[in-house]
């Protein structure tokens, strides 16, 4: 009677099974980014909403690939997304209570002429003509249609 211990009966059927799934399923299973990877994220992501700053996609993909990170990965929707969400309400609200002095801060590091990296950050296009967006904000008090 030929007993095996029970982790190797164990570590023989995680074997097998791993050995069984396709290449496209074992190519899913991957570790968590690193925490600072996540943070850079989440103030990325703060700064364009407290700032409205536009985010460079090709610049800001290009940061988190060298830290081994997607940008679906920290998207709202993807897999560590709310992770991020936490930290971006968190650096949001802190960012707020001193809004001008961290706006040019995070410009100095990640805007155009970035020191850490360069148009990751990008101004805003100026609104050419914001009664254009709304006409009903544009229209004077006496030609808007009465609520009904």
């Amino acid at each position: 009677m030929s007993a095996r211990p029970p982790l190797a009966a164990g570590l023989a059927a995680c074997l097998a099974t791993c050995l069984a799934l396709p290449p496209a399923a074992q190519a899913q299973i991957r570790n968590a980014p690193s925490p600072r990877a996540l943070e850079f994220a989440a103030y990325i992501f703060a700064a364009a909403n407290v700032c409205g700053y536009r985010i460079g996609t090709e610049e800001f993909d290009a940061l988190l690939e060298k830290q081994n990170v997607r940008a679906a990965d920290v998207s709202p929707r993807g897999p560590f997304g709310g992770r991020v969400q936490t930290m971006f309400a968190l650096m949001s609200n802190q960012m707020q209570l001193n809004r001008e002095q961290a706006c040019i801060a995070v410009a100095g590091e990640y805007g155009p002429e970035g020191s850490i990296s360069k148009n990751v950050l990008r101004p805003a296009p100026p609104a050419e003509n914001p009664a254009a967006e709304n006409p009903a904000a544009g229209a004077p008090p006496s030609e808007a249609k009465p609520a009904q």
